[in-house]
């Protein structure tokens, strides 16, 4: 079939035939489609003034002239020549076409792109959910005025608060847009997106009125230029009178209500949660009878380790409650703008207030605010909040403030202070008897062969592991279950056991422990050589309150907070330096940190080696230097720890010195350091217990090495220098014969002429009259 085609410009080719102008590219798929389909076309053309193409993403550098990021939106761009052959001019509206959607956006020219290009902004794109083909032609006549657009939220989390504020935003941003049912919009709130469907548009009364003419003969003319099709009469436009309808999805909103969290969805936390309750009850004014004068608390703080369940506890009292919640994150706040989000902050207290009961929940709260460095808009927040909360203080208003932080220490004071956020709960770490009623909330929800002992059982392995934590090792299990239910094809079932969870605690790590060195040294009793009342007293003061607590509650006493072991050098000195800081408050800090991580992970044992270091006695009179100074506020603090204002709790405090007088006086009465051990050189007894636990792992000549001569040798000799002993004389075997596979008498013989006990008469003399002072045998 032969067609001529004549030049439209040096760009252009038109068809004779079907009147169809394109680009020269594209003559050659044009020859055997042509006609071309308007359904469903191979190249981009130009007919009836309709552009067919495909969309792209408009991707220019630099917006043109006087054009905002927010107009952008609202635009298609195209070539100059192609708005031409469509006699679109520029500024014009026009029609986009996709497969079911139908969109109207406003012409604008550009030369980024080829000649057929049809090009719209990644957010336009997104939001509409378009792609692919498009037919774009001009909006002939005027779309009809709307009065009532109803939308529904299509969003994925769920709906919004719609808010008197939210009203005004749907009228600002969509003014003076163009809308058919099914388009999509978009309102930015609170640093959200939310998304919007158009499901109804209800027509203007006065949109007739172009209509009411007193000549026949200026009607019949009026009629006769009209050419609205059907197609167009579903356009209207939206001014700022146009009422913004929103009715809830019923299929979101069942969802939404069937997936509310309830008290009954999570373990552990029943006395916290009715602690909460008699505090909300009161705020809400669900209790009748109040004292009069009475000045209610209406602010809660809640604080704990991140993933401990401080927004799961509070979205679970929220559900209790048939109240209406007003929440957002603290973090989702943009601290760049802040002053512009003064008047939302103000605003949500105002309306919580006037739609009283009300509870007004603020997640993650130090975020936002520091101790130190705020800038000036982060002030003037501050501020702000600060009024807001004190003017919710003294109104009459039942309206709850509750708050959430992981970094309590991290809010400013004046937010803390008493008569603003009155009440700071703590979600504590759970207990082995929390962990076990949370796993089994978690396991009962999956198939398992689980026994109350398996329960029991990875609740006390599970130390330090907060609620997320017991999440994820659930997840893990499971994972495992499916993987062994995949390898093994005889059983169908797939279900979880207490294997599975014993092996995915190979991989989750508990929270609560990440920023504690843990050191569990595999050492057993059995391990150490005689010292058997040592032994009995070491299990007096440190086992039996961790492993029988209630025995003392029984009897009637408290369990010793701290224990001191005294005696020759031989421990490692480590800890105690590492407390010293040059910063003023540092070092107090540090100490002030190691119990507190202890006791979030309690019961726990705070082990300080030469204590004497940080525990010295306090310089008196004009003695006291810098390096006092510092070791005096650590001390002071460690007493704090000890019995000051905090209880230290199922937290006790071990320590090591080899120079018991040194240290403080203070430190060392009832209630602190409680019982104070001798740790002597070892007896004849020990030290032969102590080569026979050596000489289970050494090749040794019995018949050669009689343990008895080296117990009669090795008098004076600590424990750690008996090792040293048999460390030496085995390098004395190798250094004879490499190849030796046993040790003999004269190995020993040479060790011990290279180790020498160096405990002086003088310093057991000293450890001996300061035990006898202390009357602690």
């Amino acid at each position: 079939m032969s067609k001529s085609r004549k030049s439209l410009s040096t760009l252009w080719v038109t068809c004779d035939k079907c009147q169809s102008a394109m680009s020269q590219k594209d003559t050659c798929f044009h020859e055997s489609t042509c006609p071309p389909s308007d359904v469903k076309w191979t190249h981009n053309y130009i007919r009836n003034n309709i552009l067919y193409s495909s969309v792209d993403t408009y991707c220019s550098k630099e917006l043109p002239k006087n054009i905002t990021e927010r107009d952008s939106h609202e635009m298609v761009f195209m070539s100059q020549s192609a708005l031409e052959l469509c006699q679109i001019a520029i500024g014009d509206r026009v029609i986009l076409s996709f497969q079911d959607v139908e969109i109207v956006k406003t012409a604008w020219p550009t030369s980024d792109k080829s000649l057929t290009s049809v090009c719209l902004t990644k957010n336009t794109m997104d939001v509409n959910k378009v792609s692919g083909p498009v037919k774009v032609r001009k909006l002939k006549n005027q779309p009809l005025s709307a009065e009532e657009i109803t939308i529904k939220y299509v969003g994925r989390q769920e709906p919004p608060k719609i808010t008197p504020e939210l009203q005004i935003l749907f009228k600002n941003y969509n003014e003076r847009k163009i809308f058919c049912i099914g388009n999509r919009i978009n309102i930015p709130f609170y640093g959200k997106n939310l998304p919007f469907k158009i499901v109804n548009i209800t027509q203007g009364k006065d949109n007739n009125s172009s209509l009411n003419t007193s000549s026949k003969d200026d009607l019949a003319d009026g009629l006769k230029n009209m050419s609205i099709t059907e197609r167009e009469l579903k356009f209207f436009l939206s001014l700022f009178t146009t009422k913004w309808k929103v009715i809830k999805d019923e299929i979101n909103t069942a969802v939404n209500k069937k997936s509310k969290i309830t008290a009954n969805d999570i373990g552990g936390y029943d006395k916290l949660l009715n602690e909460l309750r008699d505090i909300v009850d009161v705020v809400l004014g669900k209790c009748k009878q109040i004292l009069k004068g009475f000045r209610i608390s209406k602010s809660i703080l809640l604080y704990g380790l991140n993933g401990v369940g401080k927004t799961t506890i509070a979205n679970v009292l929220f559900s209790s409650y048939d109240v209406k919640t007003f929440s957002f994150k603290a973090s989702e706040i943009s601290t760049k703008y802040l002053n512009n989000e003064n008047k939302k902050i103000s605003d949500l207290f105002s309306e919580a207030k006037a739609e009283a009961p009300s509870v007004i929940f603020i997640d993650d709260i130090d975020t936002l605010f520091t101790k130190k460095g705020l800038s000036d808009s982060e002030k003037r927040f501050l501020a702000m909040l600060i009024q807001e909360i004190d003017d919710l203080q003294e109104s009459d208003a039942n309206t709850l403030l509750l708050m959430t932080t992981s970094k309590l220490d991290s809010i400013d004071s004046s937010l803390r202070r008493s008569g603003r956020l009155d009440r700071e709960i703590e979600i504590p770490t759970p207990t082995p008897n929390m962990r076990c009623a949370i796993l089994k909330k978690l396991i009962s929800k999956m198939p398992n062969t689980f026994s109350d002992d398996d329960f029991n059982e990875i609740a006390y392995v599970t130390h330090g592991f907060v609620a997320a934590d017991l999440n994820v090792l659930c997840s893990q299990a499971g994972m495992r279950a499916i993987k062994r239910h995949q390898d093994n094809k005889l059983n169908p079932y797939v279900y979880v056991s207490a294997l599975d969870f014993m092996g995915a605690l190979r991989t989750v790590k508990p929270t609560a422990m990440k920023e504690i060195s843990v050191e569990v040294p595999n050492v057993k009793w059995s391990d150490i050589g005689g010292q058997k009342s040592l032994k009995l007293k070491l299990c007096q003061a440190v086992e039996w309150p961790l492993k029988n607590p209630d025995v003392f509650i029984r009897l009637g006493i408290t369990p010793p907070k701290g224990l001191l072991m005294y005696g020759p050098p031989g421990c490692s000195k480590t800890m105690g330096p590492e407390l010293f800081s040059k910063w003023v408050g540092e070092s107090e800090r540090a100490v002030r940190e190691v119990f507190r991580k202890a006791n979030e992970v309690a019961p726990s044992i705070v082990f300080i080696d030469e204590i004497d270091a940080i525990g010295g006695e306090r310089a008196t009179g004009g003695a006291a230097n810098a390096s006092n100074n510092v070791q005096e506020r650590v001390l002071a603090q460690l007493l704090t720890e000890l019995d000051g204002v905090t209880a230290l709790g199922n937290v006790t405090l071990v320590a090591a010195t080899n120079r018991p007088d040194r240290i403080d006086k203070a430190l060392l009465r009832p209630g602190r350091l409680d019982r104070l051990v001798y740790v002597p050189l070892p007896d004849a007894d020990t030290r032969g217990e102590i080569f026979k636990i050596k000489f289970l792992k050494m090749p040794v000549d019995e018949i050669s090495v009689k343990i008895q001569d080296l117990v009669d040798l090795t008098d004076g000799y600590s424990g750690a220098e008996i090792q040293a002993v048999c460390h030496e004389a085995a390098m004395s075997a190798l250094q004879n014969d490499i190849n030796s596979e046993v040790l003999l008498s004269k190995h020993f013989a040479d060790a011990l002429k290279i180790v020498k006990p160096r405990t002086s008469a003088k310093l057991i003399s000293l450890y001996e009259n300061f035990c006898n002072n202390t009357n602690n045998k």
